[in-house]
Order: structure tokens, then C-alpha cells, then sequence
């Protein structure tokens, strides 16, 4: 009879085969901590965004059919609202993800065999922490995405666009340019189709002269405005009270750098109150880089309202890893504790995570704390709180 005696595998000649097992059964792990984890997470959006697009539809049915909007138009409305929606509903429905997935794997003990292994805490929950980075990117992705015909989040302005044929569109615009020194008056701006119509602009053109356009209508093209039915006066010097128009049928007039984009910009911000500013990101980065573009140079409170947006709308994205920090020592301890005890003091903390997001925006756009200060502060102070809680997990 012959008799083989085993050797270990961290042995040096079989060291290499040990490393390539145990990166075999790591990624066997982190392929089944994903799956149950995303199996989750894509049942609690798909149910969340199904019971709010149902409820949503019942309660305004009667105005799409006003409307006479067809399921199309009702589809795309709902398409320009989804990334408001999950601004709320992915950290939400991550959360309970996570709390379902690390309980069950709780309840059968999996992880505790998992660290039996020598698998430390940091690296086991290893794809739940990359799948909060990636729900943040893409939560960030979708609020700065900027749709065609641009976003809304009034179904009395969607509708008022279907009646009319025309998307966005905006009536009766004062638009100064502060830097160059131009202001607009527009009578109809629609900015999807990147026209003007009933406009007027003056502007200064250096030594003491000043020009003044009229026209019907205008639309951007090749980097430029291009005006129909066009009056010009032009004034030598401040002390001219009339001067003879100059009229023509098509004019080009590159001079105007001001974008349909940035108009619209200047628009929303202008219109920004601060009570909206408190509850949370109202403005893209673009728009507020737009808006500084023409404003350098802004009051103490202007500023603190666009600075706090601006730094809101870098951080409130965080939000999703800040959630997997918080669910993961609540859900994942081990011990004779019951399960959901956990899973509700989750829930409170998060609760207290999204007020504590919303008290700091308000200060930074009062201008009480500083506008870092305010949009950062949450996911900080929580995350940090969740990620010593993981370390300590036994």
C-alpha cells in the first residue's frame, strides 16, 4: 500500500497554488455578496419607482388627458423626472438593500464563517462599498445630464408646453450680462429650438458709443446669433439722443457670445429662491458656472446661495456610500442581537443623516456656516461614524 503524505499549502513549493485558490474563492465571494446584493437593491428601485410613477399617473390623470397628451409624451415626462426621483429613491432603496442582503447573510451565519476564514471585514464587504461608488456616479451622472428638451419639474409647465407645441418655452425675459455689459429684453425664448423671438438688446461698444439692436426673430447657429427683420441704432457717444437706423432682413452679429444654454442658466438662478435652495440641489454645475460667467462679481448672499449649491451638488451624490457605511455595522454584527433591531436603528440613523443634510443647506445659503461646511459636514461626520463602527465589527 502506498501512502502520500500531505503538505500544506503555504509550503514553498506550493505557495503559488495556495494564492491562486484563495484568489479563486475570493472571487467566488465577492461574485455571490454582488449578486444577493443587487438582486435586492434591483427590486426595491423597480418597486419604489413603480409605486411612485402609478401613484403619481392616478393623481394627475385628468391633467395629461386635458392635454391631450399622448403615451409617448406621458412616457417622456416621466423620463425627465427620473433623475429628480432618484436623487430620493437610490440611497433609500440602497439602504434597504443592503440591510435585507447583510441580514440574510446574518441569519445563516455566512459571514461569520467568512471571517473564520481570515477574510477580514474591510475586505468581505469589499463589493457592497464599490457598489455605493458606483450609485453615487451615477446619481451624479443623472443630475447633470441636461435632456434636449430640457428639464422639468412642473407638470403644469409640461403640459402648458404639449398644448403649445413648443417645449420650455419662456416669456417676457430681462437677461443682463453684467461682464460685458449688454441686457436683453426677450419677448419669447424657446430654448430647446434655440430661438428668440421680440427681442431687444443694448450694449456698450467702447469711447463713450453704444449699440442698439431690434429684431423679430433670432436663433443660434454656427456659434452665433442670427437675426430676422433687424433695426440697429448706433450712438457715437452718450450724449446722442437719436441716432438713424440702420434696417436689414438677416443679420449675424458674433459680438453676442451669450449662449441659449447659458441664458437659460442665468434664468433659473435668477428665479432661485432661497427657500428652494434649502431643501437641496436646484442647480447643475453648468448652470452655475454660467451664471458666474456673467456675475463675477455677486452679493454676500448670492454668493452663499451659489457656493452652497455648487458644493451640494458635488456632495449630495456621497450619499449612497455614506448609506452603505451606515447599514453595514447595524446589519452585519454578529451576536444574539435580533436582526431587525439593527435594521431599525438604521433606518433612525439615516433619518437623522437626511435631516442633518437639510439643517446645513439652509445655514450655508443664509449664510451662517461656510458653504463647504454645509454640504460636506453630513458625509463626514456619518461616513466617518460608519466606517469606525465597521472597523470594530466582530
Amino acid at each position: 500500500m502506498i501512502h502520500y503524505r500531505s503538505r500544506p499549502l503555504n509550503t514553498p513549493g506550493l505557495r503559488p497554488v495556495g494564492i491562486l485558490l484563495r484568489v479563486g474563492v475570493m472571487r467566488l465571494l465577492d461574485r455571490y455578496l454582488l449578486k444577493e446584493l443587487l438582486t435586492a437593491l434591483a427590486c426595491c428601485l423597480g418597486g419604489f419607482l413603480i409605486f411612485w410613477i402609478t401613484f403619481d399617473l392616478f393623481s394627475d390623470l385628468d391633467e395629461f388627458q386635458k392635454a391631450q397628451m399622448s403615451l409617448g409624451q406621458v412616457a417622456h415626462y416621466y423620463l425627465l423626472r427620473l433623475p429628480e426621483l432618484l436623487s430620493v429613491v437610490l440611497p433609500v432603496s440602497l439602504l434597504l438593500a443592503m440591510l435585507y442582503a447583510l441580514a440574510q447573510h446574518t441569519r445563516h451565519h455566512e459571514l461569520t464563517a467568512i471571517r473564520s476564514a481570515g477574510v477580514g471585514v474591510w475586505r468581505m464587504l469589499t463589493p457592497h462599498l464599490l457598489v455605493g461608488v458606483v450609485c453615487s456616479l451615477v446619481l451624479f451622472g443623472a443630475n447633470e445630464i441636461e435632456f434636449a428638451e430640457g428639464m422639468t419639474a412642473s407638470k403644469q409647465q409640461f403640459t402648458s408646453r404639449v398644448r403649445s407645441g413648443h417645449s420650455g418655452e419662456m416669456k417676457n425675459l430681462n437677461f443682463a450680462n453684467a461682464r460685458d455689459g449688454r441686457v436683453w429684453h426677450i419677448g419669447r425664448f424657446v430654448p430647446s429650438l434655440r430661438e428668440v423671438h421680440e427681442v431687444d438688446v443694448k450694449w456698450n461698444m467702447g469711447a463713450g458709443g453704444s449699440r442698439h439692436l431690434t429684431a423679430s426673430y433670432g436663433v443660434w447657429k454656427t456659434n452665433a446669433w442670427v437675426f430676422t427683420n433687424v433695426n440697429e441704432f448706433l450712438y457715437q457717444s452718450s450724449a446722442d439722443v437719436i441716432a438713424e437706423p440702420r434696417s436689414s432682413m438677416e443679420l449675424r452679429v458674433p459680438e453676442l457670445t451669450e449662449t441659449p444654454d447659458q441664458i437659460l442658466a442665468v434664468m433659473k438662478v435668477a428665479g432661485l429662491t432661497g427657500d428652494q435652495a434649502a431643501k437641496n440641489a436646484q442647480l447643475s454645475l453648468r448652470e452655475i458656472a454660467n451664471y458666474r460667467r456673467f456675475f463675477p462679481e455677486l452679493r454676500a448672499g448670492e454668493r452663499a446661495l451659489l457656493d452652497t449649491q455648487w458644493h451640494a451638488r458635488l456632495a449630495s451624490p456621497w450619499t449612497c456610500l455614506v448609506v452603505v457605511l451606515v447599514a453595514i455595522p447595524f446589519a452585519a454584527a454578529s451576536g444574539r442581537r435580533n436582526v431587525f433591531v439593527g435594521v431599525a436603528s438604521s433606518i433612525f440613523v439615516v433619518f437623522g443623516y437626511f435631516i442633518f443634510m437639510r439643517f446645513g443647506l439652509a445655514l450655508g445659503t443664509s449664510g451662517v456656516i461656510s458653504p463647504p461646511a454645509a454640504a460636506w459636514s453630513p458625509n463626514l461626520v456619518f461616513g466617518l461614524l460608519g466606517a469606525v463602527f465597521t472597523h470594530k465589527l466582530r
